[in-house]
C-alpha cells in the first residue's frame, strides 16, 4: 500500500510522546514493505530542521516539513471566545500547508491518508478534492476529554470558564469530523469504545506498539529501590500530575521513608520544577537515552489526573521489566490487570501506602516487572499491531461512503 500521512508534528526524532507513537507506525509499515509518506507540521514549540533527520529516514519517508505559526495569539483567543469554532484546531489552518498537500497529492496516488490526531482534520476537504484515497483518523486521545477534565480541576472560575469554551467547540468539532472519515484508529480501547458510540464509521484500536527486542529488560531491583518519573513535560496532564505527587504525596512519603529517592526526568521541565529544593527530589530534565535512565532507576510513578490515549512512557517501562505506579487515568487505555502487571493508586493515602509497600519487597516488584514485560511481548508488539493496521486499511477500501463536507 501507499500511504500518505499528515502529522500535527514531525515524527522524528520521537523523543516525547505523539511523535512516538506516529514513529511507531511509519516504521511499522516500511517494516512491512508499504510505502510510507509524511507531510508534517514545523511549529515553534516542536521544530526541526530537515538537516538533522537521518538521511535513510529522509529516503524511506521522503518526509516534508510545513513552518505553522501555532502560538496563541491574544487578541484572536479573545475573539474565539465569541465563535463557535475550535480555537485548538483553527491554529493548525494554513494555506503553506495546504499548497504543499495539493502538490503531493498531484504527483502521487495513495491508497490510505492517515490524519495524526484531529488537528489535521481541517485538511479532509482538500484531500477529497485531489484524491480518492480513503481517509483514516489516528485519534491519539479524544481530544476535548483531555480538557475537559483539566477544566474539572481548574479552581480559577475565569481560566475555568475559558476552558470550558474550549472544550465545547473542540468536542462539537471533533464529533462532527469523525463522520468525515473512512475509518478511525483509536490508540486505545477505551477511546475506540467511545468513538463506537459516536459514529457508525469503522473503527479499531491500534495502540502504541514497540519491538520488544529493542527494550532488554532489566527486572532486577535493588535493595532500596529508587523511583523515577520520564515524560515530556510541556503536556499539561505530566506537569499536574507531578506538582500533586510533590504537593501531596511526597513530604509525608518521605517521613516515613526518609532515605528514599525520586528522579524526574523528560523534555521541557517548566522553571517551578527546575529550581525546587525537595529533599531526595532529583530533576534530571531531558535524558540522552531514555531506556538507560529506566535501566538505572527501580520503580515508575504515572501520577496522572487528565489526559487521554495511552500513556508511552507506561508502556516503555513495562518493556523495561519495571513495576509502574499510576492511577486509573494513567492506566486507561492499557489492558492491565492490577497488582499483576501494575499497580493503581488513585488517592494519596493509597499511593503513599503502596510505595511504602513495594520498596520493601524487590521479590513483589520483580514480580509484577516480568509480568509486565510479558504483556508487552503479547499485546503491544508492534508488529502484531502493524498486521492489524492493514487489515483495517483493506476492509475500509472495499466500502463506499457518502461524504458530507463541514468548514470549521
Amino acid at each position: 500500500m501507499n500511504i500518505l500521512m499528515l502529522c500535527n508534528k514531525s515524527p522524528f526524532p520521537p523523543s516525547e510522546g505523539g511523535p512516538m507513537a506516529m514513529n511507531s507506525i511509519v516504521n511499522g509499515l516500511l517494516n512491512a514493505g508499504h510505502k510510507v509518506k509524511i507531510l508534517a507540521v514545523n511549529s515553534e514549540k516542536y521544530h526541526i530542521k530537515e538537516k538533522d533527520i537521518p538521511k535513510e529516514y529522509r529516503e524511506k519517508t521522503g518526509i516534508e516539513l510545513v513552518d505553522v505559526d501555532l502560538r496563541i495569539k491574544p487578541i484572536e483567543a479573545f475573539k474565539n471566545l465569541f465563535s463557535d469554532e475550535s480555537y485548538h484546531v483553527k491554529r493548525f489552518i494554513s494555506t503553506d500547508f495546504t499548497n504543499k498537500l495539493i502538490e503531493i497529492l498531484k504527483k502521487d496516488k495513495y491508497d490510505i491518508i492517515q490524519l495524526e490526531m484531529v488537528y489535521m482534520a481541517p485538511y479532509i476537504q482538500t484531500i477529497r478534492e485531489h484524491s480518492n484515497a480513503k481517509i483514516v483518523l489516528r485519534a491519539h486521545n479524544v481530544e476535548h476529554l483531555i480538557w475537559d477534565r483539566i477544566a474539572k480541576k481548574t479552581k480559577f472560575t475565569p481560566k475555568r470558564w475559558y476552558i470550558n469554551h474550549l472544550v465545547n467547540t473542540l468536542r462539537k468539532y471533533e464529533l462532527d469530523v469523525i463522520n468525515q472519515v473512512d475509518g478511525i484508529a483509536a490508540i486505545t480501547y477505551r477511546d475506540a469504545a467511545f468513538f463506537r458510540g459516536e459514529t457508525a464509521i469503522p473503527v479499531i484500536d491500534i495502540p502504541y506498539g514497540v519491538n520488544p527486542d529493542d527494550f532488554k529488560p532489566h527486572f532486577e531491583v535493588r535493595e532500596k529501590p529508587t523511583l523515577y518519573h520520564i515524560g515530556s513535560m510541556n503536556w499539561m496532564p505530566n506537569e499536574e500530575g507531578i506538582s500533586w505527587f510533590l504537593n501531596k504525596i511526597w513530604d509525608k512519603l518521605s517521613k516515613r521513608e526518609p532515605e528514599l529517592s525520586l528522579y524526574l526526568a523528560g523534555r521541557h521541565m517548566p522553571k517551578w520544577l527546575m529550581k525546587l529544593k525537595k529533599k531526595n527530589v532529583n530533576v534530571i530534565g531531558e535524558v540522552a537515552d531514555a531506556k538507560e535512565f529506566i535501566r538505572n532507576h527501580d520503580i515508575a510513578i504515572v501520577p496522572l489526573l487528565s489526559g487521554s490515549g495511552i500513556r508511552i512512557k507506561i508502556i516503555e517501562s513495562m518493556a523495561m521489566g519495571r513495576t509502574v505506579i499510576t492511577t486509573m487515568i494513567g492506566a486507561e487505555g492499557i489492558q492491565y490487570s492490577e497488582h499483576e502487571n501494575i499497580i493503581i493508586a488513585d488517592t494519596p493515602a493509597k499511593m503513599t501506602e503502596v510505595i511504602c509497600k513495594i520498596i520493601k519487597d524487590p521479590n513483589e516488584a520483580q514480580r509484577i516487572g516480568h509480568n509486565a514485560r510479558k504483556l508487552v511481548e503479547e499485546v503491544y508488539d508492534n508488529k502484531k499491531i502493524i498486521e492489524r493496521l492493514i487489515i483495517f486499511y483493506d476492509e475500509i477500501s472495499k466500502t463506499k461512503k457518502d461524504i458530507t463536507y463541514i468548514n470549521n
